[in-house]
């Protein structure tokens, strides 16, 4: 369902769309738009928000969606190596399974080391383009 949501926002020219737009367009009902809207409020992808002298609330799309996405993720990669070293020493480092762990751990260390420059390259990309420009 989240997915859902975050597409028709996405997807809608206006940026934004109140609860009762998103449940009526994906046809399902209010709650399962709220908790929907609710997990994408909380890792940053959407942003509720009430325009002055509006009764009802819209969700848009969080400012950097795309940057925001990718760049807080280094907790999460770093959370997934510990735990396939975890999984390396019950199973052994010289197993067939303990080896794919490592090669596992060895690509999410290599993704963590890579984001943070990648992610300053894409913010210097963007101040020389501008917001959807081409290089």
């Amino acid at each position: 369902m989240a997915a859902r949501v975050f597409a028709c926002v996405l997807a809608e020219d206006a940026g934004q769309l109140t609860s009762g737009e998103l449940s009526e367009r994906l046809r399902v009902s209010p709650a399962a738009v709220s908790g929907a809207a609710r997990y994408l409020i909380q890792v940053g992808l959407l942003v509720k928000a009430r325009e002055p002298g509006a009764r009802r609330d819209h969700y848009r799309l969080a400012d950097d969606v795309w940057y925001e996405a990718f760049g807080n993720r280094e907790t999460l990669l770093r959370r997934w190596e510990d735990g396939l070293v975890e999984g390396m020493a019950l199973l052994g480092p010289d197993t067939p399974a303990g080896r794919r762990l490592e090669e596992a751990r060895a690509f999410f260390a290599f993704i963590r080391a890579e984001l943070g420059p990648m992610m300053a390259r894409w913010r210097e990309h963007r101040r020389d383009t501008g917001p959807g420009g081409a290089a």
